[in-house]
């Protein structure tokens, strides 16, 4: 099939993108890398009057730094993080998570941002940036707000961004020399979406101690009582207690699913523990 007839703007600056959206009476929608929408657009999934592509938005390509904080633009590639384009200030962490992400030609375009407005439950960056505890900056008519990644995704498909907003930048922590982590995901086979996802992160000169588990079938959990005993016991604690979170707090899916999810979250220790080790 081919898309249902849409009309093409490429706004040269975030003002205008917004503008854009909301002259479109809500039946616009944001283009980047196109690897969500455009199958959608191609089954008809998805009948917009108007595409607005953000590509070539210089705002939504920047980069910044300080001693506590970094940011990214919504529009860098998965491909760029991967392959050190940007100064990478999470230990690893994003590069990490990029090159997992579907396949190469599939990197080369998607986008952070794109990724994270698509709000797919499995998706990687969703849960990466809810573990490392990330803001994501959304830009509309009204202003700029800002949304704790864990609070980002309402539910499958449906994030905090609305249809006149665009997600503009994510804001993360700079991890110290003192920080480990581990990222574990559970696929049938190389570059399909996870089934269950496991992030753990220990900073102690920032006090983060944050453990999680994703590709719930909504919003990513994350497991503070297991995070409390990581700081204070060690790891082979906190999967014990992680378990008995899992077991406790996702109720409403299989107990299949629940096993996968304890699974990740418990790799996902073990690699934090290699690299403590090495």
């Amino acid at each position: 099939m081919k898309p249902a007839q849409f009309d093409y703007m490429r706004p040269e600056g975030l003002p205008e993108a917004i503008a854009l959206l909301s002259e479109a009476d809500a039946n616009a929608k944001i283009v980047a890398g196109c690897q969500s929408l455009g199958p959608m657009l191609n089954l008809r999934l998805a009948r917009p009057g108007t595409l607005v592509d953000i590509r070539h938005v210089p705002e939504l390509r920047t980069v910044r730094a300080d001693s506590g904080f970094f940011s990214i633009g919504a529009t860098l590639t998965h491909a760029e993080i991967e392959d050190g384009a940007t100064k990478d200030f999470s230990r690893g962490l994003l590069p990490f998570v990029a090159q997992g992400i579907a396949y190469r030609a599939v990197r080369n375009r998607g986008t952070v941002g794109g990724s994270l407005a698509h709000a797919d439950p499995a998706a990687d960056w969703v849960s990466a940036m809810a573990a490392i505890g990330a803001t994501i900056v959304i830009q509309g008519p009204t202003g700029e707000r800002r949304v704790p990644a864990e609070q980002f995704v309402i539910g499958a498909f449906t994030s905090e961004v609305s249809a006149t907003e665009i997600l503009s930048a994510i804001e993360l922590p700079r991890l110290s020399p003192t920080a480990r982590w581990g990222y574990y995901k559970i696929c049938r086979k190389t570059g399909e979406f996870a089934k269950a996802i496991g992030v753990t992160i220990q900073d102690p000169q920032l006090g983060l101690f944050r453990i999680l588990a994703g590709s719930t079938e909504g919003r990513p959990l994350l497991l503070a009582r297991s995070a409390e005993s990581l700081a204070g016991r060690g790891p082979e604690q906190a999967a014990k207690q992680a378990r008995e979170e899992i077991e406790e707090t996702l109720t409403h899916i299989k107990a299949s699913h629940r096993q996968q999810l304890f699974v990740a979250v418990q790799r996902s220790l073990q690699q934090m523990s290699l690299k403590e080790a090495a």
